[in-house]
């Protein structure tokens, strides 16, 4: 089946708790099914994750993990594209290809996909540098060793009042980033349509569905987040199967529950 992208934005249907769920299900089977391209693409993330560690250690200097781990999460979206490719074809019952899908990015590079890529690699530096003005706000005057041993100095009153801070100041471009991203990511991979009008519709669904909405992304982050304390390990299950199901979620949504069932019941 040849792969040509629908032209404008997809009329979106409602969503509810029990959609959640089967985008969970099947985002699930999509894992199952190709649990290689999981392993490959968390194993990215995850050498990210150990690299910021190394960094970290390196240097002495424990607030740059801090940042890290808090605005970690932004960058999530965007490394789960593999995945969508991997779940589109299943659906799609076509055959997965190693170098098509590795190379899906490249594909898309000459249409919308990588300006959204690039607002969120912005926002993720944008993110360090204000994470560094609260440091330097609440913490600046403190003395810092190195990470073995300066791990007290958060437990102090400036310290909880900084990893406060941070973590509201995260957690707001986390939200941002997430309801401009949620829908147009899958929406860019899907549609033959311009970046500004993906993210605007993602961004207006959100808004007119809050609850499982921003319930969603608020399971996205807590499993991210988890995932991420035993030594990042815990991304190689939860990033493909949250991957696969924020496709599965966009799919029903533009397309209707059924749009895919028969794919899955033969898989």
């Amino acid at each position: 089946m040849p792969d040509t992208p629908k032209p404008g934005v997809p009329e979106l249907g409602p969503v509810n708790a029990g959609l959640l769920k089967e985008a969970l299900r099947r985002g699930w089977r999509d894992l199952k099914r190709a649990p290689g391209y999981a392993l490959l693409f968390a194993l990215v993330y995850v050498l990210g994750g150990w690299f910021m560690v190394w960094i970290t250690w390196i240097t002495g200097q424990s607030y740059w993990l801090v940042f890290a781990a808090i605005g970690f999460p932004l960058i999530a979206p965007f490394a789960a594209v593999g995945f969508y490719d991997v779940s589109r074809r299943i659906e799609q019952d076509r055959p997965l290809n190693w170098m098509q899908i590795m190379g899906v990015v490249k594909r898309e590079s000459g249409r919308q996909l990588p300006w959204l890529g690039a607002i969120i690699l912005v926002v993720f530096l944008f993110w360090f540098f204000l994470a560094h003005m609260i440091f330097a706000l609440f913490l600046g005057l403190s003395t810092m060793t190195n990470v073995s041993s300066s791990l007290d100095i958060y437990m102090t009153a400036n310290g909880l009042t900084m990893l406060a801070v941070g973590t509201l100041v995260g957690a707001a471009f986390s939200t941002l980033l997430y309801m401009i991203t949620v829908l147009s990511l899958p929406m860019l991979l899907d549609r033959e349509i311009d970046f500004v009008t993906a993210m605007i519709t993602s961004f207006g669904y959100v808004q007119t569905h809050p609850l499982p909405m921003l319930g969603w992304g608020v399971f996205i982050a807590v499993v991210t987040l988890v995932s991420m304390l035993p030594g990042f390990f815990g991304l190689f299950i939860s990033l493909p199967l949250l991957g696969h199901a924020t496709w599965h979620l966009y799919d029903m949504v533009a397309y209707g529950q059924s749009h895919t069932a028969e794919a899955h019941v033969a898989a």
